[in-house]
């Protein structure tokens, strides 16, 4: 470093340029880091207190259940456990729900909010990387609230000498059912909270997504039961992401279905529904490319 002194006293300082001759990590690199800390941030980890109650809370809401169950299945000595696997997330959709409607807000709306998205876009990362890292945390952290619970239902069933292989093949049914519901509801949370840069609004967007939808083909479909039209309750489930999910379970993984009268649909439908599944998910990512496509949104 030189310095030069001027007529007027004042100096100026000469630090030069260094070239940086370092490792260079790459998109690879960005991309895992985005994802690891999009997905430690749907758990509050790495931030505040106050961030970690709701999540955590959630977690442990959805993990009770299933040590209560396996606690009467132990304590009663039962031959089988009183939910199946596949069924479980199906019966604790609301709290799937909640969390999703607390957490895919916060890892995209704040960004679209504080303008940080073109500094995510500036190189080496690109749209597709930020869109693929979000997606893949969102998808994982929801497969781990809903995995959890079997796998303690599964440790339990084993605990109680249940049959190993019918355990052993139930639960890796219940962790199919786990992964397409987080996929499904993943893209879908975050397509919702993508569309506005307000934390409050995209809460109440991803709670209308799931729970109007829901409400409305239940209805219709009891109504169909009463008037003795069930060969159009199976039809009906495809317009709603939580029933998109209990047809595709109970079709193919064992489960048993929610709708009236425990109406199980046929092969055909369930082939559909599991088709429409995977359409929404590829949809929602193709959707959150295009939202993306320019940085300073």
């Amino acid at each position: 470093m030189s310095t030069e002194t001027t007529p007027a006293g004042a100096s100026i300082h000469n630090i030069g340029y260094r070239h940086y001759d370092g490792p260079r990590l790459g998109r690879a690199y960005a991309r895992r880091s985005l994802f690891s800390q999009s997905l430690r941030g749907a758990y509050g980890l790495g931030r505040s207190a106050k961030s970690k109650v709701l999540p955590m809370l959630l977690f442990a809401v959805m993990c009770l259940p299933a040590g209560i169950l396996v606690a009467v299945t132990l304590f009663t000595k039962a031959g089988s456990l009183p939910i199946g696997y596949a069924r479980y997330p199906i019966y604790l959709q609301a709290v799937i729900g909640l969390y999703l409607a607390a957490q895919a807000p916060q890892s995209v709306s704040r960004d679209l909010r504080f303008k940080t998205t073109p500094l995510y876009f500036s190189r080496p990362i690109e749209r597709v990387d930020y869109v693929l890292a979000k997606f893949a945390a969102m998808a994982s952290a929801l497969f781990i609230l809903t995995a959890v619970p079997l796998v303690i239902l599964y440790v339990g069933a084993l605990l109680g000498k249940l049959d190993f292989l019918k355990q052993t093949k139930g639960f890796g049914q219940g962790l199919l059912c786990a992964a397409l519901l987080s996929l499904l509801f993943a893209g879908i949370g975050l397509l919702v909270s993508a569309l506005t840069p307000r934390r409050g609004f995209g809460v109440a967007a991803v709670i209308a997504a799931l729970t109007i939808p829901y409400g409305a083909v239940s209805a219709i479909q009891g109504i169909a039961t009463l008037q003795g039209s069930e060969a159009a309750v199976g039809w009906l489930g495809l317009f709603s992401p939580i029933t998109l999910v209990d047809g595709v379970q109970s079709t193919f993984l064992g489960g048993t279905s929610s709708f009236p009268n425990g109406l199980t649909p046929s092969a055909a439908e369930g082939a559909v529904y599991l088709l429409v599944a995977l359409l929404v998910i590829a949809g929602c990512y193709g959707l959150l490319m295009r939202r993306y496509r320019k940085a300073g949104m």
